[in-house]
Parts: C-alpha cells; structure tokens; sequence
C-alpha cells in the first residue's frame, strides 16, 4: 500500500521515478550497453538472450554476442549488440 501510495504521488507530480527505492534503473549506451540498477539477480544467460529479474518481473534483453561485463552489487552491466529490451510482469 505504502509503495503504490509513493508512486501514485510521483505520477500526479510528474516526477522522475528515480526516488522510488529498489525501482531498478535502466541506462542504455547506443545499442551496444545497458547498466541495470536494483535487479535481483540472473534467470536466464546466454550470448542472444540475457533475462534479468526485478522486484517487478524481470528484463530481457534480446541481441547478438551478449555478455555479461560486470557484475557487483545490485548493478550489473551487458555488453553485445542489443536488438531489444522487454519488461515481463509477474515472472519470478
């Protein structure tokens, strides 16, 4: 209830969803990076596929030759040729 209340107020604001703790934040260099915040851990790891969970679901990122760069913490980075990135819903 608490958390949807937050993001309820955030949306009426129009403010960035940065200030929603263990949201996870997404950066994308061109179409050859992506820095991934707050994710929960790795589902699935291969160099087309690469799925990451999060509170949420979890992120697929689709492409060629993807590896996994560097992992520490809750911040992990993928390297490859990135075709695209889906958010699934409800997948744990």
């Amino acid at each position: 209830m608490k958390k949807q209340l937050s993001k309820l107020l955030i949306d009426m604001a129009d403010l960035p969803g940065e200030g929603i703790p263990g949201q996870p934040i997404l950066e994308l260099y061109g179409d050859h990076r992506i820095l991934i915040e707050n994710h929960r851990g790795i589902l699935e790891y291969g160099d087309e596929k690469i799925q990451v969970k999060v509170n949420y679901g979890a992120l697929c990122i689709q492409g060629r030759g993807l590896h996994l760069c560097r992992m520490q913490g809750q911040q992990l980075v993928i390297m490859g040729c990135i075709h695209s990135i889906c958010i699934i819903r409800g997948k744990r």
